[in-house]
């Protein structure tokens, strides 16, 4: 579909959980308008419209037909379809997972709609790319005249202390171009075609070298930037929250908060990891520190397990960090939501309604993206070409 100059981007969302996409694109500062947003999901649609006063459209996406499509007008359409079909941890039926359904019906109305897009950015889980869905969704976009520019990345290459490596396919339909063509039909491990200079040689290199990863470490925001509460002192064996309690300010001024803005936190103790799950996962706890700068990806199971969710917060300084002092002694809390958001690049006007629990926010976090990331990458989908 056609725009004229001074007309705004009409967008549709699909999938569009919490909101992470519709905040990129306002971070990006674009002139764009979400005309629409899908989800099935009643309680991230909860979510939605308590930040943004409109309610997603809630029926299945893979009912839509291409009349519906049509009757939107969009110029770009932003998907994040379900990741369980790719995930390691998940059965990799791929295209045969009913969840990946509705997705592969979305790309193929693509064919019969008489106004389809002009650009398309899709997200996804690390290993999407290797999928039949994936080569079904380039071959779909090859037939219908679009060029790709393919990327995984995460928020670490941006300056963010958080390891979560995402798929993003990016795509514009001829004779729309991108502005560094040189990358067309490339996946590429780098954001240098973000911000354009001469160093050409290494951008399809996936550098995995340990110098390379401490490097990039070394560049990111200490985690304490992200927390809710801070440290006073970063002396070994103080800490912003001991192992009986929250301090009284903190507390009292994070509870405050919440009843102020909708995030019903009622006692910091539910954050504390109990003894008895440090004496029996200990050894397979991520450990981080407020100075320490990357944690690991947060799942959408953090909080209901400890093994492999997210990293923990150690909230006393042991003389001598990690797993060589006792893990008992460190006071190892949870990331609040709240922090989980932040570190999400979600911005401070963020917030849930009271009615959602501690799980669900938890449980809608770990299916959201990273606005650090998805925000350049929206900027060059939505750039003029240079030539």
């Amino acid at each position: 579909m056609e725009k004229h100059p001074q007309e705004p981007w009409r967008v549709l969302e699909f999938y569009s959980g919490i909101g992470g996409m519709r905040y990129s694109l306002t971070r990006a500062g674009l002139n764009a308008k979400i005309v629409e947003a899908f989800d099935i999901n009643d309680t991230a649609n909860d979510v939605y419209e308590f930040n943004f006063g409109h309610r997603p459209y809630q029926g299945n996406i893979q009912s839509l037909t291409a009349t519906d499509l049509d009757s939107f007008g969009a110029h770009a359409w932003l998907l994040s379809p379900p990741c369980q079909p790719y995930t390691r941890q998940g059965l990799q039926k791929q295209s045969n997972d009913p969840r990946a359904f509705s997705f592969l019906n979305i790309l193929e109305l693509i064919r019969d709609i008489s106004r389809p897009p002009i650009m398309l950015f899709v997200e996804n889980v690390v290993g999407f790319e290797t999928s039949d869905t994936h080569s079904r969704m380039l071959e779909i976009l090859e037939e219908a005249d679009f060029v790709t520019q393919e990327f995984i990345l995460t928020p670490l290459q941006f300056g963010v202390p958080y390891s979560r490596p995402r798929y993003f396919c990016l795509s514009k339909r001829k004779p729309l171009s991108f502005q560094n063509p040189l990358f067309d039909n490339q996946l590429l491990y780098s954001p240098t075609p973000l911000s354009w200079h001469a160093d050409k040689e290494v951008l399809c290199e996936h550098d995995q070298t340990q110098e390379s990863l401490d490097k990039l470490i070394r560049s990111c925001e200490p985690i304490e930037r992200f927390l809710e509460l801070k440290s006073p002192s970063q002396q070994p064996g103080s800490g912003f929250l001991d192992a009986t309690g929250a301090l009284a300010d903190d507390f009292g001024a994070l509870e405050q908060d919440g009843k102020r803005d909708g995030d019903d936190v009622r006692s910091l103790k539910q954050y504390f990891v109990p003894l008895n799950l440090i004496e029996r996962w200990g050894s397979a706890m991520d450990i981080v520190y407020p100075d320490s700068q990357r944690c690991c990806c947060f799942t959408k199971s953090y909080y209901r397990y400890v093994k492999g969710t997210g990293s923990l917060l150690a909230t006393v300084l042991p003389e001598k960090k990690g797993k060589a002092s006792s893990l008992k002694n460190q006071g190892l809390r949870y990331f609040t939501p709240r922090e989980v958001a932040n570190l999400h690049s979600f911005p401070e006007d963020f917030h849930f309604p009271q009615h959602i629990s501690l799980r669900q926010r938890y449980a809608l976090l770990g299916n959201s993206l990273s606005i650090a990331v998805v925000t350049p990458l929206l900027q060059y989908l939505f750039a003029e070409s240079s030539r």
